[in-house]
């Protein structure tokens, strides 16, 4: 019998200093640095041969579903944006010490054409596509609606519905019956802070996207689900996605009492994307640190 862990000392609390970093922000220049997965993930083969796609893949979630595939034994392709490199090299290394290929796809995901890419790229690199997961997101918190320009609203909408819809859209007609889309949703879609209201509203969407998008795939043998995180240590906090005063206490009000790390995240999107989850289509599984969700 294996020993019980605690869930409120799995990892420790954390108590990050005020910091700042430019949009959209780097996992590498994070303090405390979050657990992808490099040391702590292992792998037991139950995604063996599958190809995947993964928006958002360099850091944070996106980084630490990329290194549980790849250990799961599949191929990973990672799409992100150019300045985001540095983290991107980290995670391409990951898949390959894995023994997986990997696939590296700079470029934003608000350009139309570039949604077609990444997905024609990663067909032909790997020969297929058997999981995709729209996980690439903006978050920039307002004081309030007055707060929001017309122009950051309309990259949020672009960044976060625009491009899962678009790449979703080019995915679907290269994916086969026992393929698997996941889309990162958020416990705001069922909590929205007043600081986050376009940010909240689009994953919302997204959560409602992949319940109606289950209603036309899953008869066709391809399942659609999502994950909804509650408050995890990733860039998108330190990178204008929180008020930099809130992040010292970051994650401490949920009933674990602490932020999640993004390996821990990493095991529901195995779960989906393997046979193990043959059964479960058009659901949203709450990883919220306890705090509930309906």
């Amino acid at each position: 019998m294996s020993e019980l862990i605690d869930p409120r000392k799995k990892f420790p609390v954390i108590s990050p200093p005020e910091q700042s970093q430019p949009n959209p922000g780097l996992d590498i220049e994070m303090t405390p640095l979050a657990d992808i997965g490099e040391e702590s993930y292992k792998g037991n083969g139950r995604l063996k041969g599958r190809k995947a796609l993964i928006t958002g893949g360099d850091s944070g979630l996106g980084a630490a579903v990329a290194i549980a595939y790849a250990r799961e034994g599949a191929d990973v392709a990672i799409s992100y944006l150019p300045e985001e490199q540095p983290d991107a090299d980290r995670v391409i290394k990951a898949i390959e010490d894995a023994g997986q290929k990997a696939l590296a796809l700079p470029g934003d995901l608000m350009d139309l054409e570039q949604c077609k890419k990444i997905v024609e790229e990663t067909v032909k690199a790997f020969g297929g596509l058997d999981i995709l997961v729209n996980n690439a997101s903006r978050q920039i918190w307002h004081d309030g609606i007055e707060e929001i320009s017309d122009e950051d609203f309309d990259k949020t909408m672009k960044s976060n519905i625009y491009s899962s819809f678009r790449v979703t859209k080019a995915a679907v007609t290269h994916m086969k019956p026992g393929s698997s889309i996941i889309f990162t949703s958020s416990i705001q879609a069922y909590e929205p802070s007043e600081t986050l209201l376009d940010y909240a509203l689009t994953k919302a969407a997204m959560n409602n996207f992949s319940k109606g998008l289950a209603q036309d795939l899953t008869p066709k043998g391809i399942r659609v689900n999502a994950v909804a995180p509650g408050p995890f240590w990733t860039p998108l906090q330190p990178s204008h996605g929180q008020p930099t005063e809130k992040l010292t206490q970051f994650g401490q009000d949920t009933p674990v009492g602490r932020a999640g790390q993004p390996v821990e995240i990493a095991g529901a999107y195995v779960f989906l994307a393997s046979d193990e989850a043959s059964y479960v289509s058009g659901e949203t599984l709450g990883l919220t640190g306890g705090r509930p969700t309906p």
